[in-house]
């Protein structure tokens, strides 16, 4: 399985980022043998028979929302949402939420997606897509004091682009 190049970011993000440019190809974590149970391994999520398609799905309407947002967008993740539900209850160790969806298999988008919500709530515009170069499909959730990152790591795009910048300056002298 292809290495990806950006790990670690909140779940919404992460099943975005289980997609993204190598060498001019599109990567794809759930096309290689076994990527969609790593990716729920990663997660702490079982490997629930069917959870491919919904993953695949939410995945896209994620993508639609955060590139082309609008009416038909906010449906398409309504839906996504309306597959599942929180239900608050009082257990031993305090409140807490109990996740309920319709189908098992919608369980983890259904998590991506509430994710999502949450992102949104806490800070939106911390929500960015990485600035590098247009090919980069990458997103992250720009936990700097700040708020200023622009790559979604420092490692390729950051020294791709900081390269390009000394590149440009040297030859415009």
């Amino acid at each position: 399985m292809p290495q990806r190049p950006l790990v670690g970011e909140p779940i919404a993000l992460d099943l975005l980022n289980t997609t993204w440019p190598d060498r001019g190809a599109q990567q794809d974590v759930f096309d290689e043998p076994g990527g969609v149970g790593a990716w729920l391994a990663e997660w702490d999520l079982p490997d629930t028979p069917g959870a491919e398609e919904p993953l695949r799905h939410t995945r896209s309407v994620l993508r639609e929302v955060l590139e082309n947002p609008g009416a038909s967008a906010e449906r398409a993740l309504n839906e996504v949402l309306a597959r599942g539900r929180l239900r608050p209850e009082l257990r031993r160790g305090g409140p807490e939420e109990a996740i309920e969806v319709d189908e098992a298999a919608w369980r983890p988008a259904w998590l991506a997606a509430y994710g999502y919500l949450s992102l949104l709530r806490a800070r939106p515009e911390r929500i960015k897509r990485c600035s590098a170069y247009p090919a980069c499909t990458l997103y992250f959730d720009d936990t700097t004091r700040n708020g200023t990152r622009r790559w979604c790591s420092m490692e390729t795009c950051g020294n791709r682009a900081k390269a390009a910048r000394h590149y440009r300056r040297e030859r415009s002298a």
